[in-house]
């Protein structure tokens, strides 16, 4: 590997922890608002849907269905990481069903 390739990855790996961290330490010093608090707690739900809604426009049919699987399966069992799992499966076994359609 070239140095200056390993010294940018390094880089940016030390940029993204400062990031992190420097977010952690401000929260450890100064409480936030209520209402940045709530925002805070919302945060996952609302990266998920951001990743989740051009997959949706672009999929077709099959990615939608993939969706109603994991809407349901979270509306169930209210765990995130199931209800991934449940979409992708759903998403993977309708696209190897119709040969990848």
């Amino acid at each position: 590997m070239r140095w200056d390739v390993l010294a940018a990855i390094l880089g940016m790996a030390l940029a993204t922890f400062l990031c992190r961290a420097g977010g952690y330490a401000v929260l450890r010093v100064v409480r936030p608002p209520p209402f940045v608090q709530a925002m805070l707690q919302h945060l996952p739900g609302t990266i998920f849907c951001a990743f989740l809604a051009p997959a949706l426009m672009q999929g077709g049919w099959a990615a939608w269905l993939a969706g109603a699987a994991a809407l349901v399966v979270q509306a169930r069992f209210r765990a995130l990481a199931l209800s991934i799992v449940a979409g992708v499966a759903t998403l993977w076994l309708l696209r190897a069903a119709t040969g990848g359609m």
